[in-house]
C-alpha cells in the first residue's frame, strides 16, 4: 500500500498548536514537543527562515531534500509545497525544538534602509539550503522564548525590533545567507506556463501564481486568457478535474486523496464542481468503473 496523501496546509495561515507572534503581517512561530515522528505537506505563503535548537527536521522539495538538525537553519522560499518529516532524537529526550521567521517584504525594506549590506546580484536557484547557527543567532532565539508566554503582551515594535535583530545576527553568521533572503525582494519574471505547469496541482491561488510569475494579479489573468483562451479560474479547475478523474479511475486512492492530490482544498468543494462537471458524484463514477472493470474481465 503507498503512502497516505496528506494536505499542504499554507503556512503561515493555517498555525496550529505552537506558540507564535504575530505584528501586522510580521509572523514568527515557535514549536517544542516531546513527539514521534510527524510528516505532512505546507504549501509556503510567505518566505521562511527554519531554525532547528533541538531534534532533526527534513524538508522535500521536487527532487530535491535537505536534512535540518540541531543549530542548523534553512531559508525556503515562498510559493512552493513542501514535504516535511520531523523528530526529536533519543540523545535529546525526543525533544523537537525549532522556530519559522516567516519574512515579509516589508521587513527587508526596513532593513536595507538602516543596513549598509551590499546586496549581491547573484542568489542560489535552489528551494532551500542549510546553514549553521552560531552562537550568537543561538543567543538570539533563547532571547524570544520567554515572549511565547505571553504573546498578546508583546508589542508590534518590539517583534519589529526582534525580527530587524535577527537579519543583523545573519549578516554576522552568514552574509552570504543574507544576501540571498534580501534577493528574496527581488521577484523575477517567469514564463506563465512555466508557473502554471508547475504549480497545476499544489494548492495555490491565483495570486499566488500571479506572485510566482512575477506580475500582478490583473496583468497575470490577462496575459493567461491571451495564451489559453480561457480564464484562469476555469481552465486551471477542469484541468484538476480532468487529473482527478485519471486518479479516481485508474489508481487505488481514496477520493480525499485524489482531492487532496490534484491541489483542491475540501471534498466538499471538490464534490462539487466534479458533479457540476461530470453529472455524477466521484463515489458513483468510481462505481461505475469497477463495475465496468469487472464485465470487461468476466
Amino acid at each position: 500500500m503507498g503512502s497516505v496523501i496528506k494536505k499542504a496546509v499554507k503556512m503561515p495561515q493555517s498555525l496550529a498548536s505552537v506558540g507564535f507572534l504575530k505584528m501586522k503581517g510580521l509572523s514568527v512561530m515557535g514549536a517544542c514537543a516531546y513527539s514521534d515522528i510527524k510528516t505532512g505537506r505546507m504549501y509556503l505563503q510567505e518566505h521562511v527562515l527554519l531554525v532547528v535548537l533541538e531534534g532533526v527536521y527534513i524538508v522535500r522539495y521536487g527532487d530535491q531534500e535537505y536534512t535540518v538538525r540541531k543549530n542548523e537553519m534553512a531559508l525556503l522560499h515562498k510559493g512552493i509545497v513542501v514535504e516535511y518529516e520531523k523528530y526529536g532524537e533519543a540523545d535529546s529526550r525526543h525533544i523537537l525544538d525549532y522556530m519559522m521567521f516567516f519574512l515579509k517584504d516589508e521587513l527587508l525594506h526596513d532593513f536595507m534602509k538602516i543596513s549598509s549590506l551590499p546586496v549581491s546580484e547573484s542568489v542560489s536557484p535552489a528551494a532551500a539550503a542549510v546553514h549553521p547557527v552560531n552562537e550568537r543567532l543561538l543567543s538570539y532565539t533563547a532571547s524570544l522564548k520567554p515572549y511565547f508566554a505571553e504573546p498578546e503582551g508583546i508589542q508590534d515594535e518590539l517583534i519589529k525590533l526582534k525580527m530587524l535583530e535577527l537579519l543583523f545576527d545573519i549578516l554576522d553568521a552568514d552574509q552570504g545567507l543574507l544576501n540571498q533572503i534580501m534577493q528574496l525582494r527581488q521577484q523575477r519574471p517567469t514564463s506563465i506556463v512555466e508557473v502554471v505547469e508547475k504549480n497545476l496541482l499544489n494548492p495555490v491561488s491565483l495570486q499566488d501564481l500571479a506572485y510566482l510569475s512575477g506580475k500582478s494579479l490583473s496583468t497575470f489573468k490577462r496575459e493567461f486568457r491571451k495564451i489559453y483562451n480561457e480564464p484562469a479560474f476555469h481552465w486551471i479547475r477542469n484541468r484538476r478535474l480532468e487529473k482527478a478523474k485519471e486518479l479516481l479511475t485508474h489508481s487505488g486512492i481514496s477520493i480525499t486523496e485524489v482531492c487532496l492530490a490534484t491541489g483542491f482544498e475540501n471534498v466538499s468543494h471538490f464534490s462539487k464542481v466534479w458533479k457540476k462537471k461530470y453529472g455524477v458524484s466521484p463515489s458513483v463514477m468510481r462505481h461505475r468503473g469497477a463495475a465496468e472493470d469487472t464485465v470487461f474481465q468476466g
